[in-house]
């Protein structure tokens, strides 16, 4: 099981306000913000005391990540993807089912400021 993943930004500010509104939907929250003693920011999102999604400043490790999100309902999974959208993100698939990937998968795509494909899933039934 993954306990938390963290990847570079180029802008930190800019992300962090992406993935505070982005986010939100899926019920993970900016919860954490400090300095590094080697000077670099961190931002984590989730719940204390173990935010499962961290940002930082410095120089990106890897380009074009994919970060899948687990939402509770399809709804959150719209909801997602247009706060993403409003927040500056860019579509990069509308919500809707995915049963190339599994059945009842449901899902939308953002890339976010740096490029990354954000993602939120549900695997359960509409409601």
């Amino acid at each position: 099981m993954i306990h938390h993943i963290d990847l570079a930004v180029a802008d930190l500010e800019r992300s962090c306000e992406f993935y505070a509104r982005a986010l939100a939907p899926l019920d993970l929250f900016l919860v954490e913000r400090h300095k590094h003693p080697d000077g670099h920011e961190v931002v984590g999102f989730g719940v204390l005391p173990d935010p499962v999604f961290w940002i930082r400043s410095g120089r990106h490790a890897i380009k074009h990540l994919h970060v899948a999100f687990l939402a509770s309902s399809r709804p959150a999974v719209d909801s997602f993807y247009r706060a993403a959208l409003e927040a500056g993100g860019v579509g990069n698939g509308e919500p809707g089912l995915r049963p190339q990937y599994a059945e009842l998968y449901y899902a939308a795509f953002v890339l976010d400021p740096d490029g990354n494909n954000i993602e939120a899933v549900c695997r359960q039934p509409a409601k």
